[in-house]
C-alpha cells in the first residue's frame, strides 16, 4: 500500500469515498458480536453507533504490517536512547514510587521563561528536574519522526514571517510549549486565546499528537519485522512489549466540529509536506462534508465582538466523535474506535458513548491505553457542560473490561500494572485560570514526568476597559468554606442588597448571573415575591428573548435576569441598563467591561444616577485579580472594609 505512485493514490481515494457511503455504522459494544455472526444494534440508535470499515481494515492493521526500510525507524541505537519518546514508555516505575506518589504531596519549583512567563515545576515521584529553554533549537536534538522534520516548517510556515523567526522552524511561543510537550511532562496553558494564539498552539500539539503516534507505531511495525525474521523460543516475548491494552493511543478533545477539521488538516499537511508522493486519506469526502461548513448559512450583517467571531467559526456542531488510523503514508478517518491511533471528540460526544452507572450500553475500554490526553480550549467546556469533562477524566486508563483481541506478550508491563495514568501525558489549554479547570490539572494530572503549569498573575484587570463613567461598589460577603459559598452569596443578596433595589426609583436594573443553578434559584425566589422581573438564559425562545428586552428598555419590568452562558453564546447588547449588579464575577474578565460599557448603548442623560454593584468572597480570589489587577485584589481581599469604590471614565 506504501508503494503506489500518484495515479493510483486518486483510486484508492474515489473508492473509499463509494464505500463510506454504503457502508453501514454499527456499535462499539457490538462490534465483537458482529464479528461472530450476529445482528448489529439498530442503526437508527444514533448515540452509540461507530463508523466500522471492514475493506480497508488490513490495510490499517498494526498485527499484520511491517515496517519499511526508508521511514526512519531503524535509526540507530544511540539516537533511540536519547529519544524523549524512548525514554518515557521504556521508563520502569517501581512498586514504592507509585505507592509514595499517592500518599506525597508534590515538590514544586517556579522558573521563568522569556516567553511563557512564571512556570511551576511539580512532582509526586522523587526526582524533579527543572530546565530552562536553550536560545537556538536543533531540529535533529527535538528526534521528530520522519518526515515530520521536513513538512513541519512548511506546514507552520505562516507563523513565520518575521525577520527574527526565519532561522527558527518554531515561533517562541512554539519553540516552548513544544520543548515542553517533548519532555512528556503535564502542561498547563492557560493563555491561549482564539483570536491571538490558538493557531499557533494547535499545529505545536498536532506536531507532538503524530509524532507521538508515529514513533509507537514504527516500533510496533519493527518489532513485527524483527519477530517475522527470527524464529524465537519460548520466554523471549518480552523484548518485544511495545503496546497498550487497546489500540488508541492519543486523545485529543476539541469543543466543535470546526475545530476537529483542523486537526485532521494539520495531521495531512505534516505528514505530506511538499512531496510528491500524496497521502492516502479514506473517507476524506465524507469527513469534509459533515465536518466542513457552508459560509452562505452563517446570516449576514451581524456584528459581534472580535473574540467571539474568532471562537464561532465554521461548524460549531459540539456532538461529534471520529476515530483515525495512521500507518506511514496513510490516514484512515471514521476507523472504529478500536482500530484507531488518535480519537478525536467533544466532551459530549464522549459521555454518550461513555454512559453512566447502570446503563446497559456504555464502552470506555478504548480509553484504557490513551498515553496522550489533549484538551483543548477548555474554557469553552465551563460554557457547554463541565461536567462532562470531569465524567471523562474520572474514566481515563482504566482497566478494560474485555480484551479487545489484544496479544498480551505485546503489552508493556506498566500498562498490565494498571499504571497507565503516570505514564499518560495530559495537555490543558485554556483562555483562562479558572478555579475547576485547575482542579482537574492537580487532581487528575500524576504524569511521573511531572507537570508544568503557566501562572502568569494579570498586572492590570478588565476594569481598566470600562469607557462609561459609573461607581463600582464591590461588596465582599463572608462564608465559612468553599462549600457554602452558594448560600452565603443568595442570603446576602436577598437581604443586604435586593432591598436598596426595590424601589421604583431604581428601575432598569440588571443581575448578571454565572451560574444557571443560581438563575434558577434567583428566578424562582423573584416569582414567589412576586417582582417586577423578567429574564434571559440561553434556553429562552428567540421571540421570548426579543419579549424580555422590549420590556426591559421600556421600563415595563423593572429588573432583568440575565445568565453568563446566553453573554458567551448570543453576546447581544442589552439597551436600558441603568443599575448592574453582578451577582458573581464573571468567567471571562472582558465580560465584565463589556457588559458594564453596555450602559452607554442606550444613552438619555441619566449617567449621573448609574450604578454597578459587585457581589465577591474570599474564594473568588482568581476572578477578582483578573478584574481589578492582582495588587488591588489583595488589597481587597485582605483590608478590615468590607466595601469597596472604584471609578472610571472621569473626565
Amino acid at each position: 500500500m506504501n508503494d503506489e505512485d500518484g495515479d493510483e493514490d486518486v483510486i484508492v481515494e474515489e473508492e473509499t469515498v463509494e464505500t463510506a457511503e454504503t457502508q453501514e455504522c454499527m456499535s462499539l459494544a457490538d462490534v465483537s458480536k458482529e464479528k461472530d455472526g450476529e445482528e448489529p444494534a439498530d442503526a437508527s440508535q444514533k448515540s452509540s453507533e461507530e463508523f466500522t470499515d471492514a475493506k480497508h481494515e488490513s490495510l490499517f492493521s498494526l498485527e499484520t504490517n511491517f515496517l519499511e526500510e526508508d521511514s526512519g525507524g531503524s535509526s540507530s541505537s544511540q539516537r533511540t536512547s536519547q529519544d524523549p519518546f524512548q525514554q518515557h514508555v521504556n521508563k520502569e516505575l517501581k512498586e514504592k514510587e507509585v505507592q509514595a506518589a499517592t500518599s506525597s504531596p508534590p515538590t514544586t519549583q517556579q522558573l521563568k521563561w522569556p516567553v511563557l512567563g512564571q512556570l511551576v515545576f511539580s512532582s509526586k515521584f522523587q526526582k524533579m528536574e527543572t530546565f530552562k529553554p536553550p536560545k537556538d533549537v536543533d531540529m535533529k536534538s527535538l528526534h521528530l519522526q520522519k518526515p515530520l522534520e521536513s513538512t513541519w516548517k512548511k506546514t507552520n510556515s505562516q507563523f513565520l514571517s518575521g525577520p527574527q523567526q526565519s532561522n527558527s522552524p518554531f515561533t517562541p511561543l512554539q519553540k516552548e510549549l513544544f520543548l515542553i510537550m517533548n519532555s512528556y511532562r503535564d502542561l498547563f496553558y492557560p493563555e491561549r486565546t482564539a483570536l491571538k494564539n490558538g493557531e499557533e498552539v494547535r499545529h505545536v500539539y498536532c506536531l507532538h499528537a503524530i509524532n507521538h503516534v508515529l514513533k509507537a507505531n514504527a516500533q510496533v511495525l519493527a518489532n513485527n519485522s524483527r519477530r517475522r525474521s527470527q524464529k524465537l523460543g519460548v520466554g523471549e516475548d518480552d523484548d518485544f512489549r511495545d503496546q497498550g491494552l487497546t489500540r488508541p493511543k492519543v486523545l485529543i478533545v476539541v469543543p466543535f466540529r470546526e475545530a476537529a477539521l483542523r486537526v485532521v488538516q494539520l495531521f495531512i499537511s505534516l505528514l505530506e509536506g511538499d512531496s510528491k508522493k500524496k497521502v492516502i486519506v479514506s473517507n476524506k469526502k465524507r469527513f469534509q462534508g459533515e465536518y466542513g461548513s457552508n459560509p452562505e448559512e452563517r446570516p449576514p450583517n451581524l456584528k459581534r465582538p472580535e473574540d467571539y467571531e474568532a471562537v464561532f467559526v465554521g461548524n460549531i456542531d459540539d456532538h461529534f466523535r471520529i476515530g483515525v488510523a495512521i500507518l506511514q503514508r496513510s490516514i484512515r478517518l471514521y476507523a472504529p474506535f478500536y482500530s484507531s491511533d488518535i480519537l478525536i471528540a467533544s466532551p459530549l460526544g464522549l459521555r454518550t458513548i461513555i454512559g453512566g452507572e447502570g446503563e446497559k450500553k456504555r464502552d470506555f475500554d478504548f480509553l484504557s491505553s490513551i498515553e496522550l490526553l489533549i484538551i483543548d480550549q477548555a474554557d469553552i467546556y465551563l460554557m457547554q457542560n463541565w461536567e462532562h469533562v470531569l465524567h471523562l477524566v474520572n474514566h481515563m486508563n482504566l482497566l478494560p473490561l474485555e480484551s479487545h483481541g489484544v496479544d498480551f506478550s505485546r503489552v508493556r508491563m506498566w500498562s498490565l500494572n494498571n499504571w497507565s495514568r503516570y505514564y499518560r501525558q495530559t495537555l490543558l489549554f485554556g483562555a483562562l485560570q479558572d478555579a475547576q479547570i485547575n482542579s482537574v490539572f492537580n487532581k487528575h494530572c500524576v504524569n511521573a514526568q511531572g507537570q508544568v503549569a503557566v501562572r502568569n498573575v494579570p498586572m492590570t484587570g478588565s476594569i481598566s476597559h470600562v469607557l462609561v463613567q459609573l461607581p463600582h461598589v464591590f461588596q465582599r460577603m463572608e462564608a465559612q468554606d468553599v462549600t457554602s459559598v452558594i448560600d452565603a452569596r443568595f442570603h446576602f443578596f436577598i437581604n443586604k442588597i435586593l432591598p436598596q433595589y426595590r424601589d421604583a426609583v431604581m428601575s432598569h436594573t440588571l443581575i448578571y448571573v454565572p451560574s444557571y443553578f443560581d438563575f434558577v434559584r434567583l428566578r424562582n425566589y423573584f416569582k414567589k415575591e412576586e417582582l417586577n422581573f423578567t429574564h434571559i438564559c440561553e434556553y429562552t425562545q428567540k421571540s421570548g428573548v426579543s419579549r424580555a428586552r422590549h420590556f426591559f428598555l421600556k421600563g415595563e419590568k423593572q429588573f432583568l435576569l440575565l445568565t453568563e452562558r446566553f453573554h458567551f453564546y448570543k453576546r447581544y447588547t442589552i439597551k436600558g441598563i441603568r443599575n448592574l449588579i453582578f451577582y458573581e464575577l464573571p468567567t471571562y474578565p472582558h465580560f465584565y467591561s463589556e457588559v458594564c460599557n453596555m450602559l452607554s448603548a442606550a444613552r438619555r442623560g441619566e449617567e449621573a444616577t448609574w450604578t454597578c454593584t459587585v457581589l465577591y468572597s474570599k474564594y473568588d480570589a482568581q476572578r477578582l485579580a483578573s478584574v481589578v489587577g492582582v495588587e488591588r485584589a489583595a488589597q481587597m481581599l485582605q483590608s478590615p472594609k468590607n466595601v469597596h469604590l472604584f471609578i472610571t471614565g472621569e473626565r
